[in-house]
């Protein structure tokens, strides 16, 4: 059997779909994500949301739930009450490493008391793609609505916001609120990506296709429209690379993204007015 007579074959597979469906959903909104964590800078919350996540988890085996669903409540939790805590940009990083910290002991603590399997717990950190259900369909799918018509309604809030957060202020926009939504969206995204990549790997699907947008686009609209553009072909070739060769999908991802990424910033930067350039000159003159 070929490669192409042999994705033909897996494509028929009820997993297999889910798992191409899902991570079509996937690159429709969690590329905005990556482009929310790079312009507040915020690198550390994908790992500050594994911690979560595996807190949630932890809670979840516990009572008896769903412990992806309560991984991703959790998620949501955190990125909520961590916004108070980020009054100002550079707070942002800090307050996602004292999530990271407190989320980790938490976890730790609770598995340690529970008897909880914490083998198990962790595992499914881990992810797979062809583990995808159709509940992990549905918080995609809410995703990528969402995202993208955040996007477009509040285009010029965001970016203003993603630009300078003292400019938003002094423009009207509501940044604590504003703030708030994006990091409970971020902290979403972050977790229902664990169920497909794994936590270690999250990158693929946000972080990567973002760089590689932000170095393509020149305005808000045009980098978020380069970032799901990217992430739906490296989301579709790396998967189907990955059924045709045999290949863990995870890493086929990863060093897909990755190449068009580094692919990216190889071109030479070009002398236009950037995005950030943009949100700035929207503001109406004291003048």
């Amino acid at each position: 059997m070929n490669a192409l007579e042999q994705v033909g074959t897996l494509l028929q597979l009820l997993p297999v779909q889910r798992a191409a469906g899902g991570l079509l959903l996937a690159a429709l909104g969690l590329p905005l994500v990556g482009v929310v964590i790079v312009g507040l800078d915020i690198m550390p919350v994908r790992f500050a949301m594994m911690h979560v996540a595996l807190l949630g988890i932890a809670v979840g085996i516990i009572l008896g739930l769903d412990p992806g669903l309560s991984a991703i409540v959790a998620c949501a939790l955190a990125g909520a009450g961590v916004a108070p805590l980020a009054r100002t940009a550079d707070s942002l990083s800090g307050a996602m490493g004292l999530l990271m910290s407190l989320a980790i002991a938490a976890a730790l603590l609770v598995l340690s008391v529970s008897g909880v399997n914490a083998n198990g717990a962790f595992a499914l950190l881990w992810g797979s793609i062809l583990a995808v259900r159709p509940t992990d369909l549905m918080v995609l799918g809410g995703l990528a609505v969402a995202l993208p018509a955040l996007v477009v309604w509040r285009r010029r809030d965001l970016a203003l916001l993603l630009h300078d957060r003292e400019l938003a202020l002094c423009s009207g926009v509501r940044v604590q609120r504003m703030t708030m939504l994006l990091l409970i969206l971020v902290a979403v995204a972050v977790g229902s990506a664990i169920r497909l990549t794994g936590a270690l790997l999250v990158d693929s699907l946000t972080l990567l296709p973002a760089l590689a947008a932000r170095r393509l686009g020149r305005s808000l609209s045009s980098i978020a429209c380069w970032a799901v553009g990217i992430g739906l072909v490296v989301n579709l070739a790396g998967f189907l690379v990955s059924l045709a060769w045999n290949l863990p999908p995870g890493p086929v991802l990863v060093l897909a993204a990755g190449a068009v990424a580094l692919a990216a910033h190889l071109i030479p930067e070009r002398r236009t007015t950037s995005w950030r350039a943009t949100a700035s000159s929207s503001v109406p003159s004291s003048h």
